[in-house]
């Protein structure tokens, strides 16, 4: 069973996400095992202090190193740790291939940034990969976290009930998915594709590769100039 460890300045933000729908699942059924860790609980002093000034002057407060490491190494003397992961914008944008990488790991630390940054030593010393979700910034690493672990755990086997769908999402094969069409047939005026209705199967998914590669050359040709 795989198992992850998210550290946290406001572990509070995740207890909700690791408790219900597909993640919350797997959790209870005992398909991945999922631990919050609050920062402040190795903080210093009275006030368990996790932050501070960043040297040099600036604007912001940075994340000490004493509370993140303690966390690790505590972890680390209880199992092996595959990767230990941090959440930061500065990194390199999150890709299915990735996150098909990870679930054939067994443990997994993934960091939470918060503030304006991570005390450099803990990412020269202890991170062995650094992933961002996009470049844009938000108040913290939960969410994150939240998108890293979800991505991870909906691939783990038997997490889904239906096993060919992660399969057939966007980006498994380097392009976007084709529309997808439910009940009813017509819809303000709008119809199902005659094609998906036709019981021929090598027909239908001829179509939905072509929509995928019109879809992708439209909206993400960057996908294609990968190849």
């Amino acid at each position: 069973m795989m198992r992850i460890d998210i550290l946290s300045a406001v572990p509070e933000l995740l207890e909700s996400f690791v408790s219900h729908s597909i993640v919350g699942r797997a959790v209870k059924e005992g398909q991945v095992d999922i631990r919050l860790h609050d920062l402040h609980d190795y903080g210093l002093g009275r006030y368990r202090q996790i932050d501070d000034y960043p040297y040099g002057g600036g604007a912001g407060m940075v994340l000490r190193p004493e509370p993140v490491a303690r966390w690790i190494e505590q972890l680390q003397s209880e199992r092996d740790y595959d990767e230990i992961i941090f959440m930061t914008p500065d990194a390199p944008v999150l890709r299915q291939s990735t996150v098909n990488e990870l679930v054939l790991k067994k443990n997994l630390i993934i960091i939470a940034g918060h503030y304006k940054g991570l005390d450099q030593r803990i990412r020269d010393r202890y991170v062995t990969r650094e992933i961002s979700i996009g470049d844009y910034v938000l108040s913290g690493g939960e969410l994150p976290a939240a998108v890293l672990t979800d991505a991870i755990v909906r691939l783990l086997p038997g997490v889904l009930n239906d096993e060919t769908s992660a399969l057939t999402d966007s980006f498994q094969n380097g392009l976007l998915s084709a529309p997808v069409y439910t009940r009813p047939l017509e819809f303000k005026g709008m119809k199902v594709p005659d094609v998906l209705r036709s019981g021929n199967h090598a027909a239908i998914e001829k179509w939905r590769e072509e929509k995928s590669y019109e879809k992708t050359r439209r909206i993400r040709p960057d996908l294609l100039d990968e190849e």
